[in-house]
């Protein structure tokens, strides 16, 4: 991770997507996962454009299990935003960075 993403665990979770403040970008991926390698740098800037607006947190599903199963991820990458913790809004798959930029600013 860097300092415009959030490693998240299944135990971190509650605390920092949940009961975040703003908005988080919630990315679930793993390793092993050519289309998450594909958006890691696309989220890293949206990371940095949107700093103090948005928190993009990352899932590893192989490390973290539970969390992924509770918001029924079938696939990766599967995107959620949440605020107050709610989802407000779910994407699965690769998307250009142009359209990830545009889906965040319209949840804000």
């Amino acid at each position: 991770m860097s300092e415009h993403t959030l490693a998240v665990s299944d135990s971190s979770f509650d605390k920092d997507v949940l009961k975040a403040s703003g908005l988080v970008l919630v990315d679930f991926w793993a390793e092993w996962c050519g289309p998450c390698k594909m958006i890691g740098p696309a989220l890293e800037e949206i990371g940095k454009e949107f700093a103090g607006k948005v928190t993009v947190a990352k899932v590893n599903i192989d490390d973290n299990p539970e969390t992924p199963n509770a918001y029924q991820v079938r696939s990766i990458p599967t995107l959620m935003l949440v605020r107050d913790g709610k989802v407000v809004d779910k994407k699965v798959g690769a998307l250009p960075k142009s359209q990830l930029k545009a889906w965040v600013e319209s949840a804000l």
